[in-house]
């Protein structure tokens, strides 16, 4: 039995469990991690970061869509398309991030089981063999990263050929003449940009009044006008209230007593987390709404000696933020002295066309918490850069304290936001001011230099600021 008993067990093989796994074996400790899908790498590889990104580069390259404003271009595609089509890159990428995960295991004597597993009692899984058969697996300590999967709201038939989930959308046959995305979070704002990229007509429908409601509100605006611009069609305030699905459409009903009809339909109603199975409920461990995890800022459970990080625990649900959740709950577990909490600053994204990023405070977020602020901007239309790339719709906007000139948020709407936000995460994380960018040399032309340009911006506002003149 010594054999199958391990100082730590995981259960899940994405970038939570992959990181927790090999944090715990890089300071000696036996672990095993066990999967029950016939590949590692989680959603964040297969099904979901890697795939909708590798399909969102290529509906640009394809489409033309960066060279438009460059040249004119106006690309055409073949109707016969596929998504699979364009997912020639991603199954490159993917099958090169399964080897670099297996070889990270291997180099840390990681113990990769194939299986599901449950729990049958406080220290021991049972593990349903992928090539048949049972195993019993003991450990001192356990850590959940078994991530999400599509919500299903009651009564859509994802089973129809024409309603898609998050998932299933990477398998469409066809490209469709026209769409409807129910939800206007992040993955719906995704697909909407990208299928319309494609020149499908989409209609993108939300119960909420604005699109992203966790995006600084002046950056979803200007999103929403761009996709706008690209032909997407916005239902605010609204639901699906029955759906009628047929051979070749789909009709929804809408609390607006308004109808829409479309080729084919993709919910993106959130996700809940992959609970369902572990046994959990034998352990005591306690869930909240659509199977979440709760953890306290370790990433410990109410069973001291499990563990949860990931998807499985919700927002922010970054691959990102998963990795770094695992490395702090393994060196609180072991007492490691290595890493004893996540960074507080953490950067966002959403790839939509275009992307947008985000880290640190938005101006709502600052009116909520009575936070006097001022805001910095600096277009991409003014950068020789943007004019270079012809992106002149984008924009880079500081969030200071008038009081210290401290960097409270920072916020980008463009190309190469996502890799832009990482110099204001580094300002914010330490307590920098907007004279860090003013005093800062780039390179030119960039577009990084639009950090110094907003906040000669933000002193411009600054030597205007009086504190009675400027709300809360």
């Amino acid at each position: 039995m010594a054999a199958n008993h391990f100082d730590l067990i995981v259960i899940g093989s994405g970038p939570a469990g992959e990181k927790g796994a090999a944090q715990a074996a890089y300071f000696g400790k036996k672990v095993a991690l066990i999967e029950r899908a016939p590949y590692v790498g989680g959603a964040g590889i297969n099904t979901g970061t890697v795939p909708s990104k590798t399909l969102r580069e290529t509906a640009l390259y394809f489409s033309g869509l960066r060279q438009r404003g460059l040249y004119g271009i106006n690309y055409s595609l073949h109707e016969d398309l596929s998504v699979e089509d364009f997912m020639y890159r991603k199954r490159i990428v993917v099958e090169s991030e399964w080897d670099i995960i297996r070889r990270n295991l291997e180099r840390h004597d990681i113990q990769l089981v194939w299986g599901e597993a449950a729990f049958c009692d406080a220290h021991t899984v049972r593990v349903r063999l992928q090539e048949g058969g049972e195993t019993e697996l003991t450990a001192d300590f356990f850590l959940i990263a078994t991530g999400s999967a599509p919500f299903h709201p009651p009564g859509v038939p994802f089973e129809h050929p024409l309603i898609y989930d998050s998932d299933s959308i990477l398998h469409m046959h066809g490209i469709p003449k026209t769409m409807a995305v129910v939800g206007g979070g992040v993955i719906g704002t995704e697909y909407a940009s990208i299928f319309v990229a494609l020149g499908v007509e989409v209609i993108l429908i939300d119960s909420r009044q604005r699109l992203l409601p966790f995006v600084d509100g002046e950056i979803a605006q200007r999103l929403q006008n761009r996709l706008e611009q690209l032909g997407v069609r916005f239902v605010f305030n609204s639901r699906v209230e029955s759906l009628l699905p047929g051979p070749e459409h789909v009709q929804l009903n809408l609390t607006n007593d308004a109808s829409v009809t479309a080729d084919c339909i993709l919910y993106a109603a959130g996700r809940q987390s992959n609970v369902e199975g572990l046994g959990l409920d034998i352990l005591g461990v306690a869930l909240g709404e659509r199977g979440l995890i709760e953890v306290n800022d370790k990433y410990q459970t109410n069973v001291p000696y499990v563990y949860a990080a990931g998807d499985v625990i919700g927002f922010p649900a970054l691959a990102s933020t998963s990795m770094e959740q695992a490395r702090v709950a393994m060196a609180h577990a072991f007492d490691l002295r290595y890493k004893d909490r996540s960074s507080p600053v953490v950067p966002l994204a959403v790839y939509a066309i275009p992307e947008i990023s985000m880290t640190g405070l938005s101006e709502e977020d600052c009116q909520a918490k009575g936070i006097p602020y001022l805001v910095g901007r600096a277009m991409y239309a003014e950068s020789p850069r943007g004019q270079i790339i012809g992106d002149t719709s984008g924009m880079l906007k500081l969030i200071f304290s008038p009081s210290d000139k401290k960097v409270l948020g920072v916020h980008i709407l463009g190309e190469m936001a996502s890799e832009l936000i990482h110099l204001g995460s580094h300002v914010i994380a330490t307590n920098g001011t907007i004279d860090t960018f003013i005093e800062s040399v780039y390179n030119y032309p960039t577009l990084s230099d639009s950090y110094k340009y907003a906040a000669y911006d933000g002193l411009s506002n600054l030597d205007r600021f009086t504190p009675l003149s400027h709300p809360p």
